[in-house]
C-alpha cells in the first residue's frame, strides 16, 4: 500500500502555513507545502523544519496548467495518487488599492476561480478512496451572493448548475466588471467576493460529480470559510488568528475514513452552512 500524502497549495505563509504545521503533526504520512514562489516556499519549509516538523516542498503555480500537471504526475508515480487536498492558494486586492476593478476581477478570478479548477481538473481524478478535498474559500462569497440579483442567486444556488454553465457566468463577470457594467447585470462590486461565489459553487458541482462517478470511494470535498483571520492578505485589524483560521479546513482534511460527510457543503467554524 502507497505512503499517504497530503498536498496545501499557496501555503508559504498565512493560513496555507499554518494548515501544513498542523498536519505535520496530525496527518499519518507526508505533507507536501506547495508555492509559486520557489524559494519563499522553501525557507517556509525550513522555518517548519526548524520546529522539528518534516514537510516536504513542491513547486506549484496556479496560473501555470503544466506546473498543475507536473504536480500530478510527480503524485501519481510517487504516491499512486493524492490522500488530502487543500486548495488554499488565492489573492486578494487590498480595499484601497487604485487598480481598475475590471482588470482586478480579471486577475483576482485567474487565481482564486480559474487556477483553482485547473488544480481540481488534474488532481480530482487521482484522489484515492477515502480522500479528502478541501477549497479555502471565503464568507465573502456568501455576502457578495446576497448582493447579486435574483436571477444570478437562483442560478448560483441551483443544485444542477454545471461546471460548463458556472465557467460561463465567471467569465461574464470579468467581462461585465471590464465594460464597467457589472452592478447593471446584477453583480455584487467585489471581484474577491465573486470569485469565491465560484469556489464555493465549484465545490458543489465537484461534490456531486463525485458521488455520481466514484460512489463507492467515500471522497469527501468540501468548501470552508477559515473566517477573518490576521494574515498578509486580510491585514492586521482582522479578529483571528492563523491558528483558529486553520482549524475548519484541518478539520474537513481529516474526516474519519467511512464518515458520511459533510460533503458538497460550504462550511464554517466546523459548522455546515445554508449557501
Amino acid at each position: 500500500m502507497s505512503k499517504r500524502v497530503a498536498v496545501v497549495t499557496g501555503a508559504n505563509k498565512g493560513i496555507g502555513l499554518e494548515v501544513v504545521r498542523v498536519l505535520c503533526s496530525q496527518f499519518e504520512g507526508d505533507v507536501y507545502l506547495t508555492a509559486r514562489d520557489r524559494e519563499r516556499g522553501q525557507q517556509a519549509v525550513q522555518k517548519l523544519q526548524q520546529q522539528q516538523l518534516r514537510p516536504l516542498f513542491h513547486h506549484l503555480d496556479l496560473n501555470d496548467r503544466q506546473s498543475i500537471k507536473k504536480l500530478r504526475d510527480f503524485m501519481a508515480q510517487t504516491y499512486g495518487g493524492i490522500d488530502v487536498l487543500i486548495n488554499n492558494a488565492g489573492i486578494a486586492f487590498k480595499v484601497a488599492d487604485t487598480t481598475p476593478f475590471g482588470t482586478q476581477a480579471e486577475v483576482t478570478l485567474a487565481t482564486n476561480f480559474f487556477g483553482t479548477r485547473d488544480v481540481c481538473t488534474e488532481l480530482l481524478p487521482i484522489i484515492k478512496p477515502q480522500g479528502r478535498v478541501v477549497n479555502v474559500s471565503s464568507d465573502s462569497g456568501s455576502s457578495a451572493l446576497r448582493n447579486c440579483s435574483q436571477e444570478l442567486q437562483k442560478k448560483f444556488r441551483s443544485t444542477d448548475i454545471t461546471e460548463e454553465e458556472l465557467v460561463e457566468l465567471m467569465k461574464k463577470f470579468v467581462n461585465d466588471a471590464k465594460g464597467g457594467e457589472h452592478t447593471q447585470q446584477g453583480w455584487a462590486s467585489t471581484a474577491y467576493g465573486v470569485s469565491k461565489i465560484g469556489v464555493t459553487v465549484l465545490s458543489r458541482i465537484h461534490a456531486r460529480m463525485l458521488s455520481k462517478e466514484r460512489p463507492a470511494d467515500g471522497i469527501l470535498l468540501n468548501a470552508c470559510c477559515p473566517g477573518w483571520v490576521k494574515t498578509d492578505m486580510a491585514g492586521p485589524n482582522a479578529p483571528g488568528t492563523v491558528e483558529e483560521g486553520a482549524v475548519t479546513p484541518v478539520y474537513l482534511a481529516l474526516l474519519p475514513a467511512g464518515a458520511a460527510g459533510p460533503h458538497g457543503e460550504f462550511v464554517v467554524n466546523k459548522t455546515v452552512q445554508k449557501w
